[in-house]
């Protein structure tokens, strides 16, 4: 018979963990936004001949491979653990990043892009995978409000250093370069990470408590839809934000290129910092012993209803005001980032299934990337101007507001399938399984 023995593992600083996951997902940003900034170089577009539906490959690629692996992505972690699929993921991209800047072929370019979204796709998932297991609930919305810093600062900070990188060398030494230097983040992380990847034993119990809560279970959850609903409506104007923000300030409000880039800073910051805020403000209330789903989704709520004032700025005829209300409408929106990713992601998903659910709603924030961008470029085709895309964003964020007071209730969320076995191999004192929601 074999017996396993592991030596005790030393403490880990949970907060200098999490401060790492917000880089490493900053990290992604920047390495999956730097095409971006190499699709505007006219060196690259000719060394490559690319026509404009070339450009939208590429410009695509990335997200079409990092949404069909999100859920498999949250299979691995909710069985293998955090530390090691990370870091091969984490290697992989960044080796494929830089590979970039050195491949001679079209179809090498997007095969490229898609190992950057096959890789990428793990960093979500692992992350809510350890928040679920070293965070209670009064601490979570703070936790992510942290996290979702780093989504936000990718591309505010992402965009200015490719172009800077171009500016000084060309975009082979910018791919080079962003791609190379993400890998010093490894180093911290395989230092203050404990290994979590399982003996036998511990696996075979891993894929039990997996298995509590199939497929099945979460999508015949009124939860797990509305919180499918609730991340695409909020990740469609995020992501209209990233790729139409800029033309809209440039060719209806007058701005140059540069000043569009710091008002895109400054609304992105804007959303970072409430977010973080928010976060933390539902957690203390949570604390002192009110509801937690009460107070999220009125967090939630409120940010959806105050994200629509982005009308305000469309209809203004003064170009001051309508950079106030640019900025002001995705700023409040950070009221329901780090809320909503607690509550359809964690608080209200049983712990066993959080990396599969977490892959699951994934696959809605990156439709949500592809439907924003595409039929905002239609409804401008058709308009004539940005009053219409931006009406698009008022209906998609009342939705979300609706689904978030109707859907997400404690009542549906999703079951688990517990057998007698599996109570005792979670707790073999009490026989009992907690899903911490």
């Amino acid at each position: 018979m074999e017996i396993t023995v592991r030596k005790a593992a030393r403490p880990e600083n949970r907060w200098g963990i999490l401060v790492l996951l917000a880089l490493g997902l900053m990290i992604s940003f920047v390495d999956r936004t730097s095409m971006s900034a190499a699709l505007a170089d006219h060196h690259f577009v000719h060394e490559f001949a690319l026509t404009h539906v070339e450009r939208g490959w590429l410009g695509s690629a990335m997200f079409w491979s990092y949404g069909l692996l999100q859920m498999p992505m949250g299979w691995v972690v909710d069985r293998y653990g955090v530390k090691w699929p990370y870091t091969l993921c984490f290697l992989m991209w960044c080796l494929a990043a830089a590979a970039t800047g050195v491949v001679t072929t079209l179809s090498a370019l997007i095969l490229v892009r898609l190992l950057i979204g096959v890789a990428e796709a793990v960093v979500v998932p692992a992350t809510y995978r350890y928040l679920a297991n070293h965070f209670d609930e009064a601490h979570k919305g703070t936790a992510l409000g942290i996290y979702s810093i780093g989504g936000k600062m990718g591309p505010a900070l992402g965009a200015p250093i490719a172009a800077w990188l171009i500016a000084i060398g060309s975009w082979k030494t910018m791919f080079v370069v962003t791609g190379l230097a993400g890998l010093v983040w490894l180093v911290p992380w395989q230092l203050m990470l404990n290994n979590d990847f399982p003996s036998r034993a511990e696996l075979a119990v891993a894929k039990r408590r997996a298995a509590s809560v199939p497929l099945g279970n979460l999508l015949s959850s009124p939860v797990v839809w509305g919180g499918l609903i609730t991340n695409f409506c909020y990740s469609y104007f995020v992501f209209y934000c990233m790729t139409w923000m800029p033309a809209y300030l440039v060719e209806q409000r007058g701005l140059s290129l540069r000043q569009s880039g710091l008002y895109t800073f400054f609304s992105f910051a804007g959303i970072a910092v409430v977010a973080a805020l928010a976060g933390w403000a539902a957690d203390r209330l949570i604390a002192r012993g009110h509801d937690a789903v009460v107070v999220r989704k009125s967090f939630i709520v409120v940010g959806f209803i105050s994200g629509t004032t982005v009308l305000m700025g469309a209809y203004s005829r003064s170009p001051q005001m309508a950079l106030f209300w640019n900025i002001v409408s995705l700023s409040l929106l950070g009221l329901v980032t780090a809320n909503n990713l607690a509550l359809v992601k964690l608080t209200l998903i049983p712990k066993p299934a959080v990396g599969l659910n977490t892959g699951l709603q994934q696959v809605a924030t990156s439709l949500a990337g592809g439907v924003s961008a595409s039929l905002s470029g239609w409804l401008l085709h058709v308009g004539h101007s940005y009053t219409l895309p931006m009406l698009a964003i008022f209906a998609f964020l009342i939705l979300g507001a609706t689904s978030t007071v109707v859907l997400l209730q404690r009542k549906w969320a999703p079951k688990v399938n517990e057998s007698e076995s599996e109570r005792e191999a979670q707790h073999p004192d009490t026989g009992q399984y907690h899903t911490d929601s």
